[in-house]
């Protein structure tokens, strides 16, 4: 009896031995600031224990219908306690490359300064401080065909049908959602500051509201100067009128100063141009290399053009600053010698490059 209560210890003291040999240790609590063990860093150079935030919208693959479209991701979360507080970089791609970028402490993100027709990369990884933790999965959206209204070196472009203008609208302009800018009256217009001058190039839109024989005299539908004096007496003067009641009314005259000449219609080249409200035109002028054509497309862009006239000009066209305007503010003529009232102006395009595709739908 005693030798197998001897044995029965033995074999006890033994598995003991081998369970204190065996190199098992307690679990030990992980850090507490949630960093990947020193000497160690995660498979994409991660140095913070959080996990991935998951994007949410916009739909991965998607095209938009806006240019500010809200980037949105699930928290990305501490895999332990105690790690304080977690922030969010979110990053734009274009390719591979990263074209914006931006640190919040929330979910969410509205980049700025998007292209047209263009393929964006996104994506987000938690942070805290300097470290940072996994990415999320990159997801993609495409941009509008139509691009916002903008304003740049060499090219302005405002399509104003979208209840809003990059310019100063003054006078009394109501905005037609998917119309377009409407000049209420004699004083309405619309103010550009064209980002450099352009000594050439060309300022087009489209138009629609212009009745045949317009109110007013000598009202406009597009002019530019060099500052914003009167633009009758400027030393840079470019109008392009509609006239109304002067005699002979309805016709199209213009007038434009360079450095050194002064070119316009006079009474022999003043032509009768007939306009119907419910149609759309598209009115350009071009200029530069010595020479100013202005013309004018019933239908829009792909229309007849209904009116044609160049003329040469000696000098450069070189106002300092360049102001555009849609319409014309009041002149030393008064109000009936400014904007033709009624007409309705969208797709404005002021630059040295071809009018695009885009600006004429």
């Amino acid at each position: 009896m005693s030798r197998q209560l001897y044995l029965c210890g033995l074999a006890a003291a033994l598995a003991a031995a081998i369970a204190c040999g065996s190199g098992d240790k307690s679990p030990v609590s992980p850090s507490g600031g949630g960093t990947v063990d020193a000497g160690g860093v995660g498979p994409g150079g991660e140095t913070l224990k959080v996990t991935a935030p998951n994007p949410l919208a916009p739909a991965n693959g998607s095209t938009l219908t806006t240019f500010s479209p809200s980037l949105q991701v699930t928290a990305s979360t501490p895999k332990f306690q105690g790690s304080g507080k977690i922030t969010h970089r979110f990053q734009l791609l274009n390719g591979s490359t990263v074209v914006r970028e931006t640190t919040t402490a929330g979910t969410t993100w509205v980049p700025t300064g998007l292209l047209n027709k263009t393929t964006y990369g996104w994506h987000a990884r938690g942070e805290q401080g300097a470290l940072f933790g996994p990415w999320s999965a990159t997801w993609t959206f495409i941009t509008p065909d139509q691009p916002e209204g903008y304003r740049r070196p060499g090219e302005l472009y405002d399509p104003l049908f979208n209840g809003k203008t990059i310019g100063a609208a003054e006078g009394g302009v109501t905005f037609i959602p998917e119309v377009g800018a409407k000049m209420q009256g004699f004083t309405s217009h619309i103010r550009y500051q064209l980002a450099q001058t352009l000594p050439a190039g060309e300022f087009s839109m489209l138009v629609t509201g212009v009745l045949d024989n317009t109110d007013g005299r000598k009202t406009k539908m597009m002019a530019m100067s060099e500052g914003l004096a009167d633009v009758t007496t400027d030393n840079r003067r470019f109008t392009v009128e509609r006239r109304g009641n002067s005699s002979p009314p309805g016709v199209v005259a213009w007038r434009m100063i360079t450095s050194d000449d002064q070119i316009e219609t006079d009474a022999g080249t003043r032509r009768y141009v007939r306009f119907s409200p419910n149609l759309t035109y598209l009115v350009r002028s071009a200029w530069g290399n010595g020479n100013l054509t202005i013309t004018i497309r019933e239908g829009g862009a792909a229309g007849h053009e209904i009116y044609r006239m160049s003329h040469g000009y000696s000098g450069v066209y070189d106002p300092s600053p360049h102001y555009a305007f849609i319409g014309c503010p009041v002149p030393r003529g008064g109000p009936e010698a400014a904007t033709i009232p009624g007409m309705i102006a969208r797709q404005v395009w002021i630059s040295n490059n071809p009018r695009p595709d885009f600006a004429n739908r």
